[in-house]
């Protein structure tokens, strides 16, 4: 009987280490089937999720503006003044609703190159206004037009159509017309063929951005989705110096099997740059755990704290020989003209560039960029790109417009906000194909090794206590 009950509890526990030993195999086990499923889920071609969403986006993409409307245009142009401004928005416009085009797969590079479609829809729903409303912002052309034209003679005949056209230093704008385009009364004027729409983002509408020319991860899945050349714009500057470098993604997703300590580069064509994101915090997504990434303020520091801008500052009086930051020069990338980049409101800026603007107020919460990206396939489920886009204007004793300006100014035009986030049908089938069936081998693997650790332990106790009290005895 005792010999029985020793068998027993010796294939007791021979069973728990057994289910322990499985347990810890199926762990590596498990995680390598993890790995090759999502390898071949997150590569670009026929077939996969990845390429599915990579087509046409199932998420819905907004890009929200905010306008500064200026309150006291008289003051600064016979005064120079500080600009007093108030913020108006948001005004919301859906776009990447667009299939990619021209799609073209090599399978000898593991490359894939197609268009992107330009697209805007206006939302009247989610925007505080009409495309009609009306803005007093600087006026473009003309504060642009002593920074292109440098020369005073040709300053002296560009004051003539500026005053022949009655324009000033600032001007009454529709969102529209701001937004997207309008014939400028004072080029219009000019006798020579230069362009004479102006617009914070023209030419938009019906216009392509690419090529693109980025890795399908077929060969490599640590470079899916990494843009390999873009040839979009013959002007994309500092070619091929550090700042005019395209590195990483488009930023919809990323390679698999992101760490934390991993820095995500996403590319902007619009600003000709590419940006960089660091680990911020672990959110939960609509029940999806996420890896939320930030712009740092670094990427806006000057070149004295990170070298790397170093060709994005040009203007050496306003930026104090490169020692003020905050703000980024992308006038190669917009035809030389004076426009700048920054965070909203000059988050993180240097207190010098804001000092002549009043009605900003600066907060991380509202302000700051991010990239919710789940952490195994490197989808991106939820993003808040902000930007500021500011024109420099300087005093110029020849352009009568300019002419009493007694300082220089970092003008604020608007800011931007282009956000999507998964929608919960999305979200739920996400849940479903990835996160729960991780979620659900994960179990299996630890109830396998706790429970065999458990029995192990408890019939070896026993085993060793019916050891004891039969020596006892």
């Amino acid at each position: 009987m005792v010999c029985d009950r020793n068998c027993g509890l010796i294939a007791g526990a021979v069973i728990g280490a057994v289910l322990a030993v499985f347990g810890g195999i199926l762990i590596p086990v498990g995680d390598m089937l993890i790995e090759n499923k999502v390898k071949k889920e997150v590569v670009l071609e026929e077939g996969t999720i990845a390429f599915k969403n990579w087509i046409k986006t199932g998420t819905e993409v907004y890009r929200q503006f905010w306008i500064f409307d200026v309150q006291n245009p008289e003051e600064v142009a016979v005064n120079s003044s500080k600009i007093k401004v108030k913020q108006r928005g948001p005004y919301t416009y859906r776009v990447r609703y667009l299939a990619k085009e021209n799609i073209i797969q090599d399978p000898k590079t593991h490359t894939i190159s197609f268009l992107q479609p330009k697209g805007a829809i206006f939302e009247p729903s989610l925007s505080v206004g009409t495309e009609n409303d009306t803005f007093t912002v600087l006026n473009l052309a003309v504060a642009a037009a002593p920074h292109l034209y440098p020369n005073a003679f040709i300053q002296l005949i560009l004051n003539l159509f500026i005053k022949k056209s009655k324009s000033s230093m600032f001007q009454k704008r529709t969102l529209k017309e701001l937004l997207w385009g309008y014939t400028d009364p004072f080029l219009n004027l000019v006798p020579y063929s230069i362009p004479n729409t102006v617009g914070m983002f023209y030419p938009h509408h019906n216009t392509s951005d690419g090529v693109y020319k980025i890795f399908s991860g077929k060969d490599n899945v640590s470079k899916v989705a990494i843009i390999d050349s873009y040839k979009g714009k013959k002007n994309l500057p500092y070619w091929p110096s550090y700042c005019g470098m395209i590195n990483g993604t488009d930023g919809a997703s990323f390679p698999p099997f992101i760490e934390k300590t991993r820095v995500l580069q996403f590319f902007a064509s619009e600003i000709c740059r590419s940006f960089y994101a660091v680990f911020g915090a672990e959110i939960n997504l609509k029940g999806i755990p996420v890896y939320r990434f930030i712009l740092p303020s670094m990427v806006f520091a000057s070149p004295l704290q990170n070298p790397d801008n170093h060709c994005f500052c040009t203007e050496k009086i306003l930026s104090k020989n490169c020692t003020l930051y905050g703000v980024l020069d992308i006038g190669k990338c917009k035809e030389g003209k004076p426009v700048y980049i920054s965070l909203p409101h000059f988050l993180h800026a240097s207190p010098e560039i804001a000092e002549p603007i009043e009605g900003l107020n600066p907060n991380e919460e509202e302000h700051s960029t991010y990239l919710d990206v789940e952490p195994i396939t490197g989808f991106t489920l939820r993003f808040a790109q902000r930007l500021q886009i500011n024109l420099l204007v300087k005093p110029a004793r020849i352009i009568e417009a300019l002419r009493n300006l007694k300082q220089n100014y970092m003008v604020p035009i608007l800011w931007l906000n282009e956000t999507g986030t998964i929608g919960d049908e999305k979200a739920n089938m996400f849940r479903n194909q990835v996160t729960e069936k991780i979620n659900l081998l994960g179990l299996v693997e630890m109830i396998l090794l706790s429970v065999g650790v458990v029995m192990f332990i408890a019939f070896m106790t026993s085993y060793c206590t019916c050891r004891s009290k039969r020596k006892l005895i």
